[in-house]
């Protein structure tokens, strides 16, 4: 954990202070969190570590007692969250497995939006998983978020076919003017990712990953009439975490996000 992250429900004795907030917290031994600020951070009592309030403010926490109950820590909050990385991702539902892997990289990453999309060709019993219901999910998005020091996760949604998700993504003519929406795609693709270059003012992404199978050639008819362009990652056959975070990466450098 490089940042231990707090509820607003597990704050206490809350105070305005500049531009942020002081407030207390209590953990009991068991937690996670204090099991690593005692066991694997070695910290005592008044040393300082990063923390941070879920979908608010980082700072710094300090723990101010420890007994047989847990950790009294005192928090100051004034530090904005780091930007949002304005990249919404669809993929075609991954394996479970996959999938929590997949939730925790994109979180690292800061994704705006993580869309899980029932593909033509995915295998329809990962559309079962419990994580979407048993916080599993939840869970892989904070272990994300608390490795990039972040306090804020990916939105998370399910989508029954790539016609409603694309229908959802494309339908503001507003969004698109500053853009770019692309589909990973190794069969007859329109490009390579190493050959494309976007218009100059690009800020924003959708990017759409197929399931294992890849895409359909239905599902490439939708996408190209939907105005995303296909790109090549090369002739390699990648799992599905893995080409989700290499073309986010890929995509993150072509609008300056690397600079």
């Amino acid at each position: 954990m490089n940042l231990i992250l707090f509820t607003d429900a597990e704050l206490l004795n809350v105070q305005d202070c500049d531009q942020g907030i002081k407030a207390s917290a209590f953990l009991k031994r068991p937690d996670l969190r204090a099991v690593h600020l005692c066991k694997v951070l070695h910290k005592e009592k008044g040393e300082p570590f990063d923390a941070g309030v879920l979908g608010g403010k980082t700072g710094s926490g300090s723990i101010a007692e420890i007994n047989n109950a847990g950790l009294t820590i005192n928090l100051v909050l004034d530090t904005e969250a780091p930007p949002r990385t304005p990249i919404c991702l669809g993929v075609g539902f991954p394996r479970p497995i996959q999938l929590r892997r997949l939730l925790r990289d994109c979180a690292s990453l800061g994704l705006n939006a993580v869309d899980l999309i029932c593909t033509e060709l995915g295998e329809k019993s990962y559309r079962d998983t419990k994580l979407l219901e048993d916080g599993g999910a939840q869970a892989a998005l904070i272990e994300g978020a608390v490795q990039a020091r972040d306090t804020r996760l990916p939105e998370l949604s399910v989508y029954p076919s790539l016609a409603k998700w694309l229908h959802n993504k494309t339908s503001a003519a507003s969004s698109q003017a500053d853009s770019i929406f692309i589909a990973a795609d190794n069969v007859q693709p329109q490009g390579t990712f190493r050959g494309f270059n976007p218009f100059p003012g690009i800020t924003n992404a959708v990017l759409a990953i197929g399931s294992e199978r890849g895409w359909s050639d239905n599902e490439r008819h939708l996408l190209e009439s939907s105005g995303f362009v296909r790109l090549s990652f090369g002739s390699r056959s990648l799992r599905t975490e893995t080409a989700c975070i290499a073309a986010a990466v890929l995509v993150m450098e072509k609008i300056g996000l690397l600079e």
